[in-house]
């Protein structure tokens, strides 16, 4: 599959050579962060700490006279993230956060075409674990920020760039961590955008649209636990906390959860349906989403709560009953569905199935504002065609901290995608990779969104 999109003829390019500039060292940056192994498993005895991505960070804004912050928490060494901020000509005005991780998912390379960590540019695409999640956009970003720099560029208000530590484990040593512990870092920024928005999709008869992330379901990981007696296995035991657990797992796996269509689920409907003539009705919606392909996936989990179980731990011994049993939950909820949710849960599982969890809370903006329009501003200078639409994202991301200081928080990292490449499949898939024209596309884009905003 070639990943060759034929974009537009790019005159800014041709007469700016410092977006041509940036636009040429963007692959180069984005696959050198790709070979920085910055896996995140998770547990502290088995990651890969960003402090070596972050400092590679550092040095490259450093060298375009970038003022940088470098922040660990302190609970884990080499959790490394970095902040600096470029003032604007309104310095009243609220500020503009762009931010993006640095830390990836595990692979296993014996399961992909190229080693994951390689930064591999091939058959017109960059290959890599972080490739689409998220160091595509951290180059974008890195190129952006570094063609400002060069150039003396001072945009409408302020910017501060955040590279960021530990958001595919809940950024407890990232984004978490420095809202609780250094707020004073993001002083004044009212708006924010990161990744997983602002790329597109084509439906039909080759109508392309830009999805810009409005809203994330809330997370929680679930723990459930039974207790019972414990024995021998030879004997008649009707009190078997295996057995009682796995009942309840296996109710709760094969639970549907109610459609509930939100503001931004209905946009985005409503902005399908106009582009298209495709309809939803709500007696089979199931039915009509699937209509949307491969983005069906995305969008048929952000019509309902779900709750999957994800694993399981009981026993020691085969002949020996346990007294304690427990399973993982992953737990998606639509924003304002939690106290319905937790009612839900309830009535599933019963009063002898134990529940504890950690979590964090649904995000939601509106699509409207200086912001929005900007975006599309900035995609249609690049692609005339484009039209955008607000979209909520299945999974999570560093939003959900950064809300928490009044943001309003959006996923823009702009991509024009192969109407064939089945781009939500990548996502810490197996042979994760980006087009590079996508790359480049996004550079345009981001510079001139960032320089108008």
């Amino acid at each position: 599959m070639s990943a060759h999109v034929d974009p537009e003829n790019n005159d800014r390019s041709s007469t700016d050579p410092g977006l041509r500039r940036a636009e040429d060292e963007v692959v180069t940056l984005a696959s050198e962060l790709i070979r920085f192994d910055t896996t995140n498993t998770g547990d502290p005895a088995t990651l890969n700490p960003e402090r070596p991505a972050a400092e590679y960070v550092a040095e490259k804004l450093g060298e375009v006279g970038f003022e940088t912050t470098y922040v660990e928490s302190g609970d884990t060494p080499g959790r490394g993230n970095v902040i600096a901020r470029l003032p604007g000509a309104d310095r009243q005005r609220g500020g503009l956060l762009v931010h993006g991780h640095l830390d990836v998912v595990p692979a296993d390379p014996t399961e992909w075409s190229v080693h994951p960590f390689s930064g591999a540019v091939q058959d017109d695409y960059l290959w890599g674990r972080g490739a689409v999640d998220m160091k595509d956009m951290v180059g974008m970003t890195l190129a952006t920020a570094r063609r400002l720099g060069r150039d003396g560029i001072t945009p409408p208000r302020d910017i501060v760039f955040a590279f960021l530590a530990d958001e595919e484990a809940g950024g407890l040593q990232g984004a978490q961590w420095l809202v609780d512990h250094r707020p004073e870092l993001f002083e004044g920024c009212t708006e924010a955008i990161s990744e997983v928005g602002g790329y597109s999709v084509t439906f039909g008869d080759g109508v392309r649209a830009y999805l810009i992330q409005t809203a994330e379901k809330g997370i929680r990981w679930l723990k459930l636990r039974v207790r019972a007696r414990a024995g021998h296995g030879s004997m008649v035991h009707e009190d078997n906390a295996v057995t009682q657990l796995a009942e309840a797992v296996a109710k709760l796996g094969q639970h549907r959860f109610p459609i509930v269509l939100n503001d931004s689920v209905r946009e985005f409907l409503d902005g399908v349906s106009e582009l298209t003539g495709w309809s939803f009705p709500e007696d089979d919606l199931d039915g009509a989403i699937a209509k949307l392909g491969n983005l069906s996936r995305i969008i048929g989990a952000t019509v309902r709560d779900i709750a999957n179980p994800t694993m399981l731990n009981a026993g020691y011994k085969a002949n020996v009953i346990p007294s304690v049993a427990e399973a993982s939950v992953d737990c998606r909820i639509l924003p304002g569905r939690e106290e319905e949710f937790d009612r839900e849960l309830a009535e599933l599982l019963g009063p002898d199935v134990e529940r504890e969890w950690v979590g964090l809370p649904p995000v939601e903006t509106r699509f409207e504002g200086g912001i929005v329009e900007s975006m599309s501003r900035s995609l249609l200078t690049e692609d005339p065609a484009a039209r955008t639409l607000p979209y909520m994202m299945s999974g999570g991301t560093d939003a959900k901290s950064f809300s928490r200081l009044g943001m309003n928080c959006f996923g823009f990292a702009p991509l024009r995608l192969p109407a064939d490449l089945d781009f939500s499949a990548l996502f810490h898939g197996v042979d994760e990779r980006v087009p590079v024209d996508s790359l480049r596309f996004g550079t345009r884009v981001l510079d001139h969104f960032l320089r108008t905003s």
